[in-house]
């Protein structure tokens, strides 16, 4: 069984940053697209390939930036100029269909 477990997330000023953490259980992790997730229509952020090749949703693209360690099977998010429509929690999950079960997610909040 899978088990995801975001962390990270905090209260922040606009123009602020936040560092996101996603540790996922699994032997699998090394071969597996991941991906970021936010709100309740869990909103494609960003994902990243076994091999680092990643892509952005518009609304972030150059200001995030997702990686992962296979080693410690963990998946990053680097969110920096944060404005206040990014606020949500966020989650992590795989990239494709089904997706693994959904963890608890981190709030982020930003404040103008």
């Amino acid at each position: 069984q899978v088990q995801l477990v975001e962390s990270g997330g905090g209260l922040v000023q606009a123009g602020g940053s936040l560092r996101l953490s996603c540790a996922v259980s699994g032997s699998f992790f090394s071969v597996k697209p991941m991906a970021w997730y936010r709100g309740k229509t869990r909103e494609l952020v960003a994902s990243i390939t076994s091999g680092g090749t990643t892509n952005y949703a518009d609304s972030v693209k150059g200001r995030f930036t997702i990686s992962r360690d296979n080693a410690k099977k963990t998946v990053y998010l680097q969110m920096d100029s944060l404005k206040p429509d990014d606020t949500a929690v966020y989650y992590c999950n795989r990239l494709s269909d089904p997706p693994f079960p959904w963890g608890q997610g981190t709030q982020v909040t930003v404040s103008s």
